[in-house]
């Protein structure tokens, strides 16, 4: 079976060289888009395997449209393209849902390991992607490795990590948002991490939230 993309850039030549990329590999390209505002109406047509997209676009960019398609579609598969290789937009990305994130100038093999990683339900990150992650989890500090959380702490961790808001996370859970607003503040305190992006190099080093 063709496994069916939706590739969006705002460089006609980039989604052009893509394109032919897909195609010797046996994919189909079923739409293109050049913003993030066509996003949501390309997956309401084409229903595609997977979403390709550039972060940086001019009206709406990759990151505003994933985290608004994450709404409707929660488990599609959605790789991000980008030039920028710095730790906090890898670590924004993988909050609002990115299941890859895969650098302009990586090789095109990696292109290719990026949707065969996808498709089987894992992430993707480019390798000199990773290795600065790792570095973020290594500065964390071991602190926060010995806390040992409870069950339903752990459960509003991974939603949280996963892109989730409280409200989103409280009907997932059948709990009230004053409940889950409870919990977020107690992960915080108990881990001694004050932000998002801290919570989520939490996650993947306790092995919540899945490279």
């Amino acid at each position: 079976m063709t496994v069916r993309i939706v590739l969006v850039d705002d460089h006609n030549l980039v989604r052009a060289g893509i394109r032919v990329l897909l195609g010797d590999w046996g994919y189909s390209v079923v739409a293109e888009g050049c913003d993030g505002d066509d996003v949501e109406r390309l997956l309401e047509l084409h229903q595609p395997d997977v979403l390709l997209m550039d972060i940086t676009m001019e009206r709406l960019s990759g990151l505003e449209a994933l985290k608004k398609l994450r709404v409707r579609w929660p488990a599609l598969p959605v790789i991000l393209l980008s030039m920028h290789d710095t730790r906090d937009f890898v670590l924004k990305a993988m909050q609002e849902g990115a299941s890859a994130y895969l650098l302009k100038d990586a090789a095109e093999v990696e292109l290719r390991m990026a949707i065969q990683a996808v498709l089987s339900g894992h992430r993707y990150l480019s390798p000199k992607i990773s290795g600065r992650v790792i570095e973020a989890m290594n500065a964390q500090g071991a602190e926060s490795e010995e806390v040992t959380l409870t069950a339903r702490q752990r459960e509003v961790l991974y939603w949280l990590v996963n892109g989730k808001t409280n409200k989103e996370i409280a009907y997932q859970l059948n709990l009230s948002v004053k409940t889950v607003d409870a919990h977020r503040a107690q992960l915080m305190v108990r881990l001694n991490i004050r932000d998002l992006a801290g919570l989520v190099v939490y996650a993947i080093r306790q092995g919540i939230l899945d490279l």
